[in-house]
């Protein structure tokens, strides 16, 4: 289905499994361990959770969820961190790992998950963020889930490497460029004085044009007035030319004309830039960050109306440039605008050829923004 990252208590997400960063031992300590046996019901769950015996590093197994919002709790052992040359970054990839497979053997449609090992284990968070949705991403390639990673407060959400630390550069620039030009770019009609116009030469009489001078300066005079029919006034000729010129504009601006020249709806561009680009509509859905149902409404329905972030997130799929996404987003009402944290975002990935959806996500969820997809 999709990935989602959320700010909440683990214990309070609702999905099929929720994942707990387990003791090897049939015991909780304290952190997120402690909350969710307290939270499911501590004397069931430890019970349960004794049958299974001790577990390894990266290890995964299931018990009931008690009283959580949910059907199971899979219990994984997370690396403790060691500086990270004694195979942590593997342990680590292992524990997500087997809970995924763990969930999908339950036959769960959601599993959701804690940043494993980064509590009382003391796994660095960006490390341990980076392989999580790394497996996160390579899982759903192949496969159907709901996967929510749910952080506890913005202290353990935490960003790293070149791209990310360009973004907020990126967006102070161009908020400054939009500021300038709604301070300084608008239009100012002062009044023309020069040699033509007469203004501060009001005692200057005016002299009829000479044929050489209608000559003058690329015909301006010749195209500015010209010469009326014979037998007809001038200002009678510019009356005709004026009710002609209206009656043409009635004739061809009507409803029905502009109806006739209406453009591909959003729904219709999509598929035809999904042909265009020669990929598989599987290919595009799962890029965007939607499940299989989601674009199949939209596959059926000519006249989809899609949230901005959903919009947003098939033109990323689709690798459409800055252009080419502005008139895409069009066609179902949206735009990119330089005075939106969230449009400058996506124009930033945009610009700078990096279209996983996961990744701008991490970005959007770090500056508080909505997220793409579904």
């Amino acid at each position: 289905m999709a990935f989602r990252i959320v700010r909440n208590d683990i214990t309070k997400v609702k999905a099929d499994a929720i994942v707990n960063t387990a003791n090897p031992e049939p015991t909780y300590a304290d952190g997120t361990d402690r909350a969710i046996y307290e939270a499911a019901g501590a004397e069931l769950l430890l019970a349960e959770r004794t049958r299974i015996g001790r577990l390894n590093v990266g290890q995964a197994a299931a018990t009931p969820a008690f009283a959580l919002h949910a059907r199971y709790i899979i219990h994984t052992v997370g690396p403790s961190w060691s500086g990270g040359d004694h195979g942590e970054l593997e342990n680590l990839r292992a524990c997500y790992q087997n809970s995924l497979e763990e969930a999908e053997k339950l036959g769960c449609e959601s599993v959701a998950f804690p940043l494993i090992a980064t509590g009382v284990y003391g796994f660095p968070r960006a490390e341990a963020l980076n392989i999580a949705v790394s497996v996160f991403t390579e899982y759903l390639k192949d496969h159907e889930m709901k996967i929510i990673l749910v952080v506890f407060d913005s202290d353990s959400f935490v960003l790293s490497g070149r791209i990310f630390s360009e973004i907020d550069a990126y967006i102070d620039e161009k908020t400054v460029e939009a500021k300038k030009k709604e301070e300084y770019g608008k239009t100012h009609h002062a009044k023309y004085s020069g040699r033509h116009s007469g203004i501060g030469m009001a005692s200057a009489p005016m002299q009829r044009p000479t044929e050489d001078s209608m000559r003058m300066e690329d015909d301006v005079y010749t195209a500015a007035m010209p010469m009326p029919t014979p037998g007809i006034s001038v200002n009678e000729q510019e009356e005709e030319k004026a009710v002609l010129a209206l009656e043409d504009a009635a004739a061809s601006d009507t409803l029905e004309e502009r109806m006739k020249h209406i453009d591909d709806t959003w729904q219709e561009a999509l598929l035809w830039w999904i042909d265009e680009k020669g990929y598989t509509d599987v290919e595009v859905y799962k890029r965007a960050n939607v499940d299989r149902k989601l674009f199949s409404k939209i596959r059926g329905k000519e006249e989809y109306q899609p949230k901005k972030m959903t919009a947003v997130a098939f033109a990323l799929a689709l690798r459409l440039n800055l252009d080419e996404t502005q008139d895409f987003l069009k066609r179902a009402g949206f735009a990119l605008s330089h005075s939106n944290k969230f449009d400058l975002i996506i124009e930033y990935f945009i610009e700078h050829g990096v279209y996983d959806t996961y990744t701008i996500n991490l970005a959007l969820f770090d500056h508080r923004q909505p997220l793409l997809g579904e």
